[in-house]
This record gives structure tokens, sequence and C-alpha cells, in this order.
């Protein structure tokens, strides 16, 4: 990382003094508050001078303040030193309490000054360090689950949030999005870890049998029932209980369920005993229940109760990017059970994979990438190899200086539509000078009119 500092000074002379005083980092000068913003935007300081007496009221601390104000809003880990007059201890306070790192009185000695400079990069770092030794451990939140998408990763943190309290959660997403492998996260994560994790597919088992399945029964309860068996809610007691596909659980069933989620407490099939249960339940479905509310399908009081906590899992199509990452994964499990020599994916079917619907999703994904596994004779999967086509797919580049161009033509583009066709503006927004800005336009023949002087 460079060491980078802003000088933000209307004198000239204290600016020329400044830049001797850093001789250990980058020094990048400003003398009033939009200069500063440009400078920041541009090469991103971690330690950046601030003297509060700008122009164009320099005999004030207003316009110092606001710069200092709008420094943190877009950096909010700068550390900012403000400079002061000997007689302007109220407004250096003031600048401590908008969230600046520390004050220094004029004059300036520039040796003072620049071990309290020092003293703040290593501060920066240490926190910075912390900041990417969290963000690591969000990119891997839970053993077992990929997430590497934004839209992911929230899921992710919304589960490491909810799990340590007893609330029902509900979990709404398509078949084969991992609903089941985060209600086992949710059990892993939560003070229940140590009891059972039960789960039932409400829809996979037949309406006659699913009560006895949940609530147990008792001997003689009906034709069969040879001894008393205990049923799964009972038996996640100090566990966790997940209902799969609650969407699919018959309204008799549901009033029973509501119950013992009001009460605690659950009878036997055949039985008159109470028995209390202490377990949390996870529910997960691909229906809309609102919709199944509606035409009376689904109790409203039951949704509510179950889905204390509602989490969406959105489906592969909207994760942005992480299909190919899934794959790969799946690629290197697969090679390993099916032992398999040394397989990669063609350039064609990393294509494939991140511009497919996924309509199965994750089932999906790992069910093609398994075939292709066992069928591929080659060193390469293929699209064809995995069944799909790339022929209405729109080339995405894999080179490093397409990518490039391509990300720095779009956001000229962008800042410019934001900036209403000024490029002075979008130049500011970018971080970059105004001729730095028409040299990129020319580069990548962008049409960016006459506007914007």
């Amino acid at each position: 990382m460079k060491k980078t500092i802003l000088v933000v000074e209307d004198d000239p002379g204290l600016q020329k003094a400044l830049r001797w005083a850093f001789t250990d980092f980058e020094v990048v000068t400003a003398e009033d508050r939009n200069g500063a913003i440009a400078q920041l935007r541009r090469y991103k300081p971690q330690i950046v001078t601030l003297d509060l007496g700008l122009p164009p009221d320099p005999g004030s601390a207003s316009e110092g303040l606001a710069t200092l104000q709008e420094i943190l809003a877009l950096a909010p880990d700068t550390k900012v030193i403000v400079v002061t007059g000997n007689d302007d201890r109220e407004n250096a306070v003031r600048a401590i309490g908008l969230g600046a790192w520390l004050f220094f009185q004029k004059p300036v000695d520039a040796e003072l000054l620049g071990v309290i400079v020092e003293r703040a990069y290593t501060l920066y770092e240490l926190e910075e360090e912390n900041r990417n030794l969290i963000r690591r451990e969000i990119k891997e939140p839970m053993a077992g689950i990929i997430a590497t998408s934004p839209q992911m990763l929230e899921v992710c943190r919304t589960i490491e949030k909810v799990a340590p309290t007893e609330a029902t959660t509900l979990l709404l997403g398509e078949s084969g999005t991992g609903k089941e492998l985060l209600a086992r996260a949710l059990h892993d994560l939560s003070p229940r870890a140590k009891g059972r994790f039960v789960a039932i597919n409400c829809a996979a088992i037949p309406d006659t049998l699913l009560e006895s399945e949940l609530f147990g029964y008792e001997k003689g309860a009906f034709t069969g029932a040879a001894k008393l068996t205990i049923g799964s809610i009972e038996y996640a007691d100090g566990g966790t209980l997940f209902l799969d596909e609650v969407g699919d659980l018959p309204l008799p069933l549901q009033a029973k369920l509501l119950r013992f989620l009001q009460e605690r407490v659950i009878t036997r099939v055949g039985g008159r005993k109470e028995i209390p249960v202490d377990v949390r339940v996870v529910s997960a479905t691909h229906q809309h229940l609102e919709k199944l509310i509606e035409e009376g399908g689904f109790r409203e009081d039951l949704y509510y109760r179950i889905g204390e906590i509602a989490v969406r899992i959105p489906p592969i199509r909207e994760r942005e990017g992480e299909a190919s990452v899934l794959a790969s994964n799946f690629l290197k499990k697969e090679i390993e059970q099916q032992k398999k020599g040394s397989l990669t994916f063609s350039a064609d079917a990393i294509q494939a994979i991140d511009s497919y619907d996924w309509p199965g999703n994750v089932r999906e994904l790992a069910n093609r990438v398994k075939r292709a596994v066992i069928l591929t004779e080659g060193k390469q999967i293929t699209a064809q190899g995995l069944e799909l086509s790339v022929d209405n797919v729109e080339s995405q580049p894999l080179n490093l200086r397409e990518v490039r161009e391509q990300a720095e033509s779009s956001a000229l583009l962008r800042a410019l539509a934001h900036a209403g066709g000024n490029v002075t503006q979008a130049a500011n927004l970018l971080g970059i000078t105004r001729p730095t800005f028409y040299a990129l336009s020319r580069k990548y023949k962008l049409d960016i009119g006459q506007t914007g002087t």
C-alpha cells in the first residue's frame, strides 16, 4: 500500500514546507475544498492534514469543517489531522467531534507533525489489517457455504446475526438454492449446536403419515402401531427442527403445528399427555406463502409464527459472478471423488456457465459438473460437455487488458451521465484530470459531445 498524504493548505510556503517534512510519503496538495475532494478521489490518501481556514473565507473555520465532513463521508477510514490557530481551540474541538483524528496548532513544527503523521499511518495500517481479516471471514462465513457475490454475502451475514437468537426463521428461495445448507448453518452457529439437527421434508411424506412423523404416536394408536414412537419434534428436543417445504403442510397439521409453536408442548397421536419440548424451528419453502394465504392454502397466523425472521435466498442467476466459482468448487470435488486427473473448464464453458440462467440452481449446476467430469475424456470440459449452448451468449473477455478497457470506458460514460454531460465534473467524480478524461475518451473512441468546459 503506497503511503500517501493529502495536504490541504492555501499557504504556498507552508505547503512547500510540509511537502519536505513528509519524506516517506507521496505528498499531494490542495488549496480549497473542491481541490481536496478531487485529490481524495484520485489518490485515496490514508492521511489528510487539513487547515480549517480555507478560501473563500480563510478567516472562518466553516469551509474547513465542511471539507472535513465531506472527506469523512467519502473516506471514513482516513485519518484527518486538522491544523488550527493558537486561539481557535473551540473549532479544533468541533473538528474532533465531527470525526477528525487529531488537531495540531500553528505555528507548525514540521518535525513534530511528521512524527504524528507516522503514528496516524501506523494506526491506519493496523485498522486496515483488521478490516481485511474481517472481509476474509465474511467471504467464507460458514463451513460448506460458498458465497462470493454481494447477494449471498448479505444472506450469510443475516444468518450469522440470527443464529444466536431463538427466533423462528423462514428461508425463502427456489428449489436447489441451498436452503437446507443454510438451515444447518443456523443450527451450527447457534447455542443449540451440540443438540440434534432434525430435518423433515413436508412434501416427501404422505399426509396420512406426516402427523405421526412429526408428533410421534402411542402404542396401539392405529393398526401397526406396535410400540411407542417419538416424533421428529420430540427427537429434536434441545436442538433444531428443520421443516423443509413447509408450504406443503396440510391445513389440519398447520393448526397442530401452530399450537405447538404457541405453547411449546406436543401430544403424540393416540395419546393425551402433553409433553413439553424445547426446540428451535427453522422452516423453508419455494412457494409464495402470501399467495397461498390468499387462496386459503396456508394459515396466516402460522406464517407469522414460523417467519419471525424471513430470509430470501437468491437464485444463481441473481448472484453476480458466483456460478463459475461454484462450478470450479464442484469440479474440484468431483475430480477427487471420480479419481480423475487434471481437468479444467474451457473458455466457452466458463462463458456458458456465467451466462446460463440455471433454473435448477445449485443442484442443477452440481449435477451437470458431475456428469461432465464422468464423461469427459480430454483435459478440458467444454460448454458442449456441460450440455450448454453459447450460440446466443454475448462474448465476455477473459483477457485482463480487455476487461480493464471495458470497465474504464463504462466508468467514463457513467460519470459523464451522472454529471449531466459536464466533463469537468465527470473527471472530478472519477478522481482524474480533465485532460486525462479527454485522452481516455479518445482512446476508447467515446462520443462525449462538446459539453463540459
